[in-house]
């Protein structure tokens, strides 16, 4: 493996060459190693190695590093959605090289980097790009894989607008999935209590638990398809019921296509609940 391989990858996979030039790689250099096959010219004078993730790639050739919720993805966090097309950290000064091109710009304060965006930068883009559901889902995920630190959370919250801010408050450390976020994030303006993971004596451990009486399994497409599976959820349902639990199942994909389904099902059943106790 060449020198300039070698840093290239040290430096997540592209550099300007200017920086390489600082670690004793001449132009001349640079162009032997493109020529030869072992890095690549992406565009004038940024290199990329050939193990670089695409991704990144695309983004050093809009003139950038990738950002939002590609780079979240990429730094092992949850996301509500991709990006349609490559969103791209510019800084408050740069420039994208790409004529009539599709990405998404994000010119913010600081300058102009090649590769990853950390977590913090990506985080602020986010919620510009995709809104409060979208980031909050994300800052939980950030949160609960301590990708994201106490200092870090001061940092994001900032930055936000300060109608915003609200959201970083309410962000909690131990989240166990993005659904949990947005079911947590949509009840708390009805004033409804969201407990996760509970394990009931008799029915076992269950996803939700609504205001201590509503049990609401989320299903995934992959899941609970076959008959014995389908027999040991209503016996589950069953048993629940004789000790004064209602269960409401629903899918993943009701929670984001039919949310007002979901929601007037479960405040009929909080207000069973509370009506009866």
């Amino acid at each position: 493996m060449s020198k300039a391989q070698v840093l290239l990858d040290q430096f997540g996979g592209v550099a300007r060459g200017m920086l390489l030039h600082e670690f004793g790689l001449s132009r001349r250099m640079l162009a032997d190693a493109v020529i030869e096959g072992e890095i690549r010219r992406i565009r004038n004078g940024v290199f990329a190695s050939p193990s670089a993730d695409p991704r990144i790639v695309t983004a050093a050739g809009h003139g950038g590093s990738l950002t939002c919720a590609g780079a979240l993805r990429m730094h092992g966090i949850w996301v509500l959605e991709d990006d349609d097309f490559p969103h791209v950290s510019l800084g408050s000064h740069g420039r994208v090289h790409h004529d009539r091109c599709s990405c998404v710009g994000h010119f913010y304060e600081g300058r102009t980097a090649l590769g990853l965006a950390d977590v913090e930068d990506a985080l602020v883009h986010l919620h510009a790009c995709h809104g409060d559901e979208a980031f909050f889902a994300s800052l939980e995920s950030a949160l609960a894989s301590r990708k994201l630190n106490a200092a870090g959370r001061a940092r994001v919250r900032s930055r936000l607008p300060v109608r915003a801010r609200w959201l970083v408050d309410l962000a909690r450390v131990d989240a166990g999935s993005g659904v949990e976020s947005l079911l947590r994030l949509r009840l708390h303006p009805l004033g409804i209590r969201l407990d996760s993971q509970v394990e009931i004596l008799g029915v076992g451990r269950v996803d939700f638990v609504i205001e201590g009486r509503l049990i609401l399994e989320v299903d995934g497409a992959e899941f609970h398809s076959g008959r014995d599976a389908w027999r040991r959820d209503r016996k589950r349902d069953a048993v629940a019921s004789g000790l004064g639990y209602e269960t409401l199942r629903i899918s993943y994909d009701m929670i984001l296509d039919e949310w007002r389904v979901v929601e007037a099902a479960i405040v009929a059943a909080v207000l069973r609940a509370r009506a009866g106790a």
